[in-house]
């Protein structure tokens, strides 16, 4: 009986230090989660440029990335071109006339600058990117080498380029019909650009071969991960690292 008793007795021991340890392991991660919280609110953002051959994955990519971090968001361009049924301004684009565009180029406002083909211009301003830089936001662009290479000039520290490829052209031309959604002179064009967009894969910081979105998305946010974490982008690092040298000074 005395027995009996004293195991009860143990195991219950047993059960409130385990308790205990598992409380104050919880508040130690729940202290350490406040830490990074409070130094990711005071960081540098990045600007992620991401691009790849038609058919690679890119926007399903983008729009998955997109959806699964909240600290991500989506650049808004400036456009002259004029705005399509079922399109809201400050959402598809920011919508101006030559004029208002033209304003803005003399004033260096854009990051970087698209003329299409079809006589409409593209822009990408400061002001919208910087506002989320500012506050520790990041921000995706799905945008060309040449687009890719006029925000690195602007910015050089603050971009990350990230260049996708196909595990083989094979695939990529089996996407493209997989789509459903172009002709087959239309894909044939796009395959004919492939060779041309290839050819400046060098100039990006990493690339990622995109076997399927979800193994690409997992490999980018490895990427978005270490990126985050680099010193010169944790500026709130300066005053969490003297409040230690003053904890240390004054123990």
């Amino acid at each position: 009986m005395q027995q009996n008793q004293y195991l009860v007795q143990k195991k219950y021991c047993n059960i409130i230090y385990l308790f205990y340890n598992t409380s104050r392991l919880i508040l130690q991660e729940e202290e350490m989660n406040d830490i990074l919280e409070q130094l990711n609110k005071v960081r540098r953002g990045v600007m992620f440029v991401i691009e790849a051959p038609s058919g690679t994955g890119k926007t399903t990519v983008i729009k998955k990335l997109l959806a699964e971090d909240k600290n991500l968001k989506f650049s808004v361009s400036v456009t002259t071109r004029e705005r399509r049924e079922g399109e809201v301004d400050g959402v598809d684009y920011k919508y101006v006339t030559d004029a208002e565009y033209d304003k803005l180029l003399a004033e260096d406002a854009f990051y970087e600058t698209v003329d299409s083909q079809y006589g409409h211009r593209y822009g990408t301003l400061r002001s919208e990117v910087d506002s989320f830089l500012n506050v520790g936001q990041d921000v995706i662009f799905d945008m060309d080498w040449l687009g890719m290479r006029q925000v690195k000039e602007k910015a050089p520290k603050d971009v990350v380029s990230i260049y996708m490829l196909p595990p083989s052209i094979k695939v990529l031309r089996e996407r493209l019909e997989g789509r459903h959604t172009d002709s087959l002179e239309t894909i044939n064009k796009r395959m004919n650009l492939v060779l041309e967009k290839m050819e400046h894969w060098t100039e990006y910081d990493y690339v990622v071969i995109c076997l399927n979105p979800e193994q690409a998305c997992e490999t980018i946010q490895k990427i978005f991960f270490a990126e985050r974490l680099k010193r010169v982008r944790q500026t709130g690092l300066i005053d969490f690292t003297q409040s230690l040298v003053d904890e240390v000074k004054n123990s």
